[in-house]
């Protein structure tokens, strides 16, 4: 006699009265109680990036990271380590200046484990301790992996995890080495030791797309004084592509080597992310072709490659070659559109990210052509996945309209297409600034570093973290018409 089980913890139980003669029947059945952790998966993701925040900060505040005497201000020392662990680059002080070599290694820590993706890390590590949640949670914790790691398996995380550390580790190196060799001997005063050490920083800061650098500043842009370098913007532009392209992206291509063999998704990342790199260039050489602030005194070489550099660098890293506050109205626009997207997903850039730009205008473009259905490179996207491309972008937008309508009533001074831009340019964590941000009020400074702490979580999994937990029914109402137009 095979011995009777018990129920399983998913298993739905149905109790059955006992009937003597045949009658209908109405079964009762148990709804299931599942107990639910306090915190869940993404919640934990989320106080541990807050405390990583906070631990820098107090850090940053103590005498020893600072040039001077006492203590660093509180709002200074909190909004970069906001800054540094986002990888964003908003700064209220010189770097290279203000900050003691203690306080430099801080930042390069924070920006480092910013970088690497605090969040990817601690999935990992919540999963591979077998952490128990439910299947909402492993949902959720699923959700929030595809828009971190850029992958939707759940198996293999081990291999992953190593895989993409040890590479971009490497990574670091080998631009370090690319960027010491630009640097040794063209800083007065630098020994050998200072220039592997600003080599290192600046490699990491290129691939975070962090936007931080301690080099002694020149007039105009945070790195203005390698202009004419074309060696060391070329290392810098190739560490920050592949930052912002993501690893899951580049193995991609790197295992299939043929364009026809790519995914869709990385067909339209890298279409899309080459259409806005020349269009960003493209729109900054010629706006600031003849801007006596900006690119006139530059050659002609020097100008196009600055404009390449800055259009890739614009979009997610924020290094500058020139002072941003000094462009004309059209690049400062262009260039807060192009934050606003920002990198691919499973990337160290923020933005609403390349994929669901890309995604929105296949809709729109398939609409134009009279398709029910949005196409790409002869492959439908799925209707769920527009639907929540829509959902990032007006979510995004949205709270970035909110923010810089609030950041021009408490700083009325300030012109509003530079709190535009630089709103922008927190939420995308991009770094890039008009110089606004230092002058002004404490207020105004927590409200940009909550634009950098949601523009790194992405707005979708904070949207997963507060959701409520109720169950929804399966059901679709009748349809009805609205006119468009």
């Amino acid at each position: 006699m095979t011995p009777r089980r018990g129920p399983k913890p998913m298993d739905s139980i149905i109790r059955l009265p006992r009937r003597r003669e045949l009658s209908p029947t109405v079964a009762e059945v148990e709804e299931h109680k599942e107990k639910k952790p306090i915190f869940g998966t993404t919640s934990i993701l989320l106080i541990g990036f807050a405390l990583l925040i906070l631990l820098g900060g107090a850090l940053l505040t103590l005498p020893v990271a600072h040039h001077g005497t006492g203590i660093t201000p509180m709002d200074t020392a909190f909004f970069t380590s906001v800054s540094a662990v986002t990888v964003t680059g908003h700064t209220l002080v010189n770097s290279s200046t203000y900050w003691s070599t203690f306080g430099q290694v801080v930042i390069f820590t924070l920006m480092l484990v910013g970088g690497l993706g605090f969040m990817v890390v601690s999935t990992f590590i919540l999963l591979l301790i077998g952490q128990k949640s439910t299947l909402q949670e492993r949902m959720l914790t699923r959700g929030l992996m595809r828009d971190t790691v850029g992958v939707d398996q759940m198996g293999g995380l081990r291999h992953l995890s190593r895989a993409v550390i040890l590479a971009v580790f490497m990574l670091y190196l080998i631009g370090a080495v690319g960027l010491f060799a630009q640097i040794q001997g063209t800083v007065d005063g630098m020994g050998t030791l200072q220039e592997l050490w600003h080599s290192l920083f600046l490699s990491v800061s290129s691939f975070n797309n962090a936007g931080f650098q301690i080099f002694p500043e020149a007039d105009g842009g945070s790195v203005a004084r390698f202009v004419s370098s074309p060696g060391l913007l070329l290392v810098m532009t190739l560490l920050m592509i592949l930052g912002s392209l993501g690893w899951v992206l580049v193995l991609d291509v790197f295992r299939k080597r043929r364009v026809s063999r790519f995914s869709l998704e990385t067909k339209l990342v890298l279409v899309t992310s080459i259409l806005l790199w020349i269009l960003g260039a493209g729109v900054l050489y010629l706006a600031e072709f003849s801007n006596p602030d900006t690119m006139k005194d530059f050659s002609w070489m020097d100008k196009i490659i600055g404009a390449v550099f800055s259009s890739v660098s614009g979009r997610t890293a924020g290094f500058s070659l020139i002072d941003f506050s000094q462009v004309e109205d059209v690049t400062k626009s262009t260039y807060s559109g192009l934050m606003f997207i920002g990198g691919a997903a499973g990337s160290v850039a923020g933005g609403i990210k390349v994929g669901t730009f890309a995604v929105l205008m296949a809709a729109v473009i398939s609409s134009l052509r009279g398709r029910p259905h949005p196409e790409a490179f002869g492959r439908e996207i799925h209707q769920a996945q527009l639907q929540r491309a829509l959902t990032v972008a007006v979510l995004g937008l949205g709270f970035i309209l909110i923010t810089a309508t609030i950041l021009t009533t408490l700083e009325p001074e300030l012109e509003f297409l530079d709190v535009i831009f630089d709103t922008v340019s927190a939420f995308g964590t991009t770094g890039a600034s008009t110089g606004i941000i230092p002058d002004t009020g404490f207020a105004s400074k927590v409200l940009f570093m909550v634009l950098m702490y949601v523009g790194r979580l992405g707005p979708v999994a904070l949207a997963l973290a507060l959701a409520p937990e109720d169950d929804t029914e399966v059901y679709r109402f009748a349809q009805e018409s609205v006119k468009i137009g």
